[in-house]
């Protein structure tokens, strides 16, 4: 079976990176994998792909009828990538764009061809119905939170925990990218606990992550035997061989801020 993965969190916590780079891995493992970016940015497959991709929605407006090849395109070890796009900013809606290229993809059987894992990034700031799709419409069956201990990532988070009760799906639970703040791991772990979920892996702030990201690889990719790609190695493999999801229990906006005020000196 098909291993459907939707990755949400924070703008700039990290999400991008962490699909692309277990994407990697799982390419390195002989596994079919598709990366579906579904963020007006339509940067998650820069890193896989050296460059970014033309979008679906750009490619709507110029070809009507567009065929596979002209939306998916081959990237690292031969993961296929796709970016919904969006909107130019401040003209239209950010999430008309996962819509649209749901339902395109959809039209051209993508979702019927012998996938092993499809990874969906998927912005969290924005409480949007288009940014619910991989999940209100069946796309994804787990549902992954990158955060760190910072209180706005931590409030995304609580925000999504919040549109995936709304939505009746499953917490998958929550992948820690770690900015190296104060009692950092604490923070998380105690929140991952009070909305009823865990943390399945944590990735250490690095340098190399950046410089890879600059030189438009994944560390995966430019640092193979570092220490960096066996985190996210191990994460991946979790990831594969997890089945464990629960109900989230978000908490109330002044809740949160309490909980995050006691780790405050």
């Amino acid at each position: 079976m098909t291993k459907k993965i939707a990755i949400y969190g924070k703008g700039g916590i990290g999400k991008s990176t962490t699909v692309s780079n277990i994407a990697a891995i799982y390419a390195k493992q002989g596994l079919k994998t598709l990366v579906i970016g579904c963020d007006p940015k339509a940067d998650t497959t820069r890193t896989l792909c050296g460059k970014r991709i033309p979008t679906v929605v750009n490619t709507l407006k110029e070809n009507k009828k567009p065929e596979k090849e002209d939306l998916i395109f081959k990237g690292y070890n031969g993961i296929q990538c796709v970016e919904s796009g969006g909107p130019e900013p401040g003209i239209g809606c950010a999430g008309r764009g996962v819509i649209v290229a749901m339902k395109r993809l959809e039209n051209l059987d993508v979702f019927s061809e012998n996938f092993d894992v499809i990874i969906y990034d998927v912005l969290g700031d924005v409480v949007c119905g288009g940014f619910s799709v991989p999940l209100r419409e069946k796309y994804a069956d787990e549902t992954f939170i990158v955060t760190s201990g910072e209180y706005m990532s931590l409030y995304a988070a609580n925000n999504i925990s919040r549109g995936i009760l709304k939505l009746k799906s499953k917490l998958s639970g929550i992948i820690l990218n770690s900015k190296g703040t104060s009692n950092e791991d604490e923070i998380v772990q105690e929140f991952s606990s009070l909305i009823n979920t865990k943390i399945i892996g944590k990735i250490n702030r690095s340098e190399l992550i950046q410089i890879s990201e600059l030189d438009a690889k994944t560390v995966v990719e430019k640092y193979a035997d570092s220490d960096e790609t066996k985190e996210y190695e191990k994460l991946a493999q979790d990831i594969l061989n997890y089945n464990n999801y629960s109900t989230p229990t978000p908490l109330d906006d002044e809740v949160l801020e309490e909980f995050f005020k006691k780790f405050i000196s």
